[in-house]
């Protein structure tokens, strides 16, 4: 997961009972094999006294920020939507190597084509 961000930032005051979410995305960032996929990553966490709502807030390697409201969302969900923005990252930059265009334009003409060697599916069999 800390392969694809560059800071993580982690607010919470420790009297407020809805911080279970950033001790345990905090948990999952300082976790071994985290820590060994980018150990560049800095991961930074912020006691607050003032009743503010848990925040946990990561910079992608691009530089793009995400603040995350801990206190609605879980820590399973933030590490989801890290991984899946970190997987498009890791596509658009292996199009972009390759000298592709980005993003991938498909033509409807293209997407209204039958695909070569599927069978196409009589009407019954979409019940």
């Amino acid at each position: 997961m800390l392969k694809f961000l560059s800071k993580v930032r982690v607010e919470y005051n420790t009297l407020d009972p809805r911080l279970a979410s950033c001790v345990e995305f905090l948990a999952q960032c300082n976790a071994r094999k985290a820590k060994e996929s980018n150990p560049n990553c800095q991961v930074l966490v912020k006691r607050r006294t003032d009743e503010q709502p848990p925040q946990i807030t990561v910079t992608f390697v691009n530089g793009v920020e995400e603040a995350f409201d801990a206190a609605e969302t879980s820590a399973q969900s933030i590490r989801k939507m890290i991984l899946d923005k970190g997987q498009y990252l890791e596509t658009e930059q292996m199009f972009r190597e390759a000298g592709e265009q980005w993003p991938v334009i498909i033509p409807d003409e293209e997407l209204l084509q039958e695909a070569l060697g599927v069978k196409p599916r009589k009407a019954e069999d979409k019940k």
